[in-house]
């Protein structure tokens, strides 16, 4: 027997479940495990498993489930509750509305992060628009950058919503821009946005030039010594390099707050992600050098939790 299987109550006595017994018996064993919403989670393996959506499933719950779907589902519903990650299991994760592929490479996409879209385009207003409001003449392409972008859900989002965009993603790791660049190509946004493997920002030789209107950047943002605290799925199943910053988690900031300041515009816009309780600590960057950043604001997320951190450039 494999051994996933010995790790949950796989009902072999009676193959013969339908659409209801199986999503039950799905939400027991996760349940069981402990994994955070099983509910949610046996629904969405289980509609992977069959091909179909929500709405189908439900309409149909007294089906029989074909044996070669079943084994598929008993497998799923084993490796969630050994601690993998629903989205790793199915390949897919929304963000913005759009659909993203995700692997074990990437960071997988999260409803918070979503506060960085909103806050980048309420900054921008008018700005983020593809015409003149007061003449209807197209506007000059906008030029953006999306600093470590893993799954590239904020520069495809981006792209996306401003379709006179020119973005840059940048990202250390190889393995995730590829992932990024194929997410490209699936939400049509691919001939805007430019790849480049990158500690930050592109090395050169020359000095920095002020050539962007916004940047964002959901950093590397946990201390290494608060990994014992992550749930299990984030420690165990999510790349480390896009997790831990280093001691303290405010170590990408450091960098990143100066260098964002040598390549924004007059006016240009940093809108940056927050770990928990860094808040206080990333502020202080942009106070250290007030004479570069003015507008400098925090907003929450629906937790009450402050979750992005936006600045205006000014020279």
């Amino acid at each position: 027997m494999a051994s996933w299987c010995r790790e949950i109550s796989v009902p072999f006595a009676d193959q013969n479940l339908d659409i209801r017994s199986a999503l039950k018996w799905g939400m027991a064993q996760l349940r069981n495990a402990e994994v955070p919403s099983p509910t949610l989670a046996a629904e969405v393996l289980l509609m992977y498993a069959l091909g179909r959506d929500r709405t189908w499933m439900y309409s149909h719950h007294e089906e029989r489930v074909d044996d070669a779907a079943l084994q598929k589902y008993f497998m799923l519903i084993a490796r969630r509750a050994a601690g993998e990650p629903t989205q790793y299991l199915t390949g897919h994760q929304e963000f913005w509305g759009l659909d993203f592929e995700v692997t074990p490479a990437v960071l997988i996409p999260r409803p918070e992060t979503e506060h960085v879209m909103e806050v980048a385009l309420a900054r921008l207003g008018e700005r983020g628009l593809k015409i003149h409001m007061d003449t209807g003449r197209p506007r000059e392409a906008l030029q953006v950058a999306d600093i470590g972008t893993g799954s590239g859900c904020l520069a495809v989002a981006l792209a996306y919503e401003m379709p006179h965009a020119q973005v840059l993603a940048t990202d250390i790791s190889a393995v995730a821009l590829e992932i990024a660049r194929k997410n490209a190509i699936r939400n049509h946004v691919l001939e805007r946005i430019r790849f480049v493997e990158a500690d930050l920002f592109p090395s050169s030789a020359e000095p920095p030039t002020a050539s962007f209107d916004l940047i964002v950047s959901n950093p590397p943002y946990i201390a290494e010594s608060d990994a014992a605290t992550l749930q299990r799925e984030v420690r165990d199943h999510e790349p480390h390099s896009a997790l831990f910053a280093g001691p303290t988690g405010t170590e990408i900031y450091e960098r990143l707050v100066p260098e964002a300041a040598a390549r924004l515009r007059d006016r240009g816009i940093l809108v940056l992600e927050l770990g928990y309780d860094s808040a206080g600590r990333v502020r202080e960057l942009f106070d250290a050098s007030s004479s570069s950043w003015t507008n400098v604001a925090i907003t929450m997320d629906l937790a009450a939790i402050p979750r992005v951190i936006a600045a205006t450039r000014v020279r």
